[in-house]
């Protein structure tokens, strides 16, 4: 992964005016994780606000609101916010994303206080809930987490960040790692999947590779993550609050974790040395279904072996025949389709007969 040097950087920024820094900086802020928020508010604030916002942080009790985020999660798991339950008032059942929104601000907070651990158990129960919320009616909202306002990806940023400086990689190389399978999610964390909380959220994957700078590093967080698989496969049953069967959540796993799957592949198809680390992962139990048929058909393009590769992507065609990662990849090396992809690839060519939106194979 390129990156510019401090000279290469500040020879880059020589030629921009006034005008074009603030946009540049402005674009940062506002795409940019809330880790990047937080720093650019903290060199804009002047000196005595920088002050006065470490003085809040270590002002509040990592402990207290670990404690008060866990009651928080609790009630709302046992539907005490969804219906008639003494322990929630009527009014606190209507206002419950203030509540929300205060814990959120006051984990962050946490992960800056010498508690750090608290701080990050407090901000991980907050992103576990989040993440269950999309099904799970744990409150009056069509949306919980637009309504909440909460960008999941940006507090996983932040958490992961504040793990790397103060707990060392080693720590934050297996943290990530666990909480990548359980967080990830393919298209976002809102229900609806668009609007202005859905178009701020960025994949955990790329979130991960960018803080990954060096090989050694993304070795390190490969081994930790299928680690995290075994975890997994050796859970209990009862342990995952799902409703799927241990089929379907191989399935969803793997579709949630296409993208660090292929993140992997393109860093690793050609390494020798990390050959072990793909073959493990294409093989392993805790994931299955058409995405898995397809990530060792790409392996085995990488590796020569384009006759099987073929073979595979059209077994994933089979099931998913409408995938247009599937059908694009097919065409690319010939593989031919069952009848039902080459029916929707040929109407989708006929949509756009340019075939700059859809290509099919043959």
């Amino acid at each position: 992964m390129h990156r510019m040097n401090r000279e290469q950087f500040f020879s880059a920024m020589a030629g921009l005016d006034e005008d074009q820094l603030r946009k540049a900086l402005w674009n940062l802020y506002w795409r940019g994780s809330a880790a990047i928020r937080e720093r650019i508010e903290a060199e804009l604030a002047p000196g005595d606000a920088r002050s006065r916002s470490r003085e809040v942080a270590r002002s509040v009790d990592p402990r207290e609101v670990l404690d008060e985020v866990r009651e928080f999660v609790s009630l709302a798991r046992s539907g005490s916010y969804m219906a008639g339950d003494r322990r929630v008032s009527p009014r606190e059942r209507t206002r419950w994303r203030f509540t929300f929104k205060r814990l959120v601000t006051q984990s962050r907070q946490a992960l800056l206080a010498d508690d750090f651990a608290s701080g990050a158990a407090a901000m991980a129960a907050v992103i576990d809930l989040a993440c269950e919320c999309r099904g799970y009616d744990y409150f009056h909202s069509d949306d919980p987490v637009e309504a909440a306002g909460l960008v999941v990806s940006d507090e996983v940023a932040l958490l992961w960040d504040r793990t790397l400086k103060r707990s060392g990689f080693p720590v934050f190389a297996k943290d990530a790692a666990e909480q990548l399978v359980r967080w990830e999610s393919r298209f976002g964390w809102t229900r609806r999947g668009f609007g202005r909380v859905s178009e701020k959220e960025a994949p955990l994957a790329d979130v991960l590779a960018r803080m990954l700078s060096v090989h050694d590093a993304w070795i390190t967080v490969t081994d930790c993550y299928l680690s995290a698989l075994d975890q997994v496969v050796s859970a209990p049953a009862g342990q995952n609050r799902s409703w799927r069967t241990a089929s379907r959540q191989r399935d969803v796993r793997t579709q949630e974790l296409a993208r660090w799957h292929l993140l992997l592949l393109d860093r690793f198809a050609d390494d020798a040395d990390a050959a072990g680390l793909l073959g493990r992962l294409a093989a392993h139990p805790a994931l299955g279904g058409p995405e898995l048929t397809f990530l060792r058909s790409m392996l085995a393009h990488r590796r020569g072996d384009t006759d099987h590769a073929r073979s595979l992507v059209h077994d994933s065609l089979c099931t998913l025949p409408g995938h247009q990662g599937f059908l694009d990849f097919a065409h690319e090396i010939g593989a031919p389709l069952p009848p039902r992809a080459r029916q929707i690839a040929e109407e989708r060519l006929r949509w756009d007969p340019t075939g700059t939106g859809v290509r099919g194979g043959t």
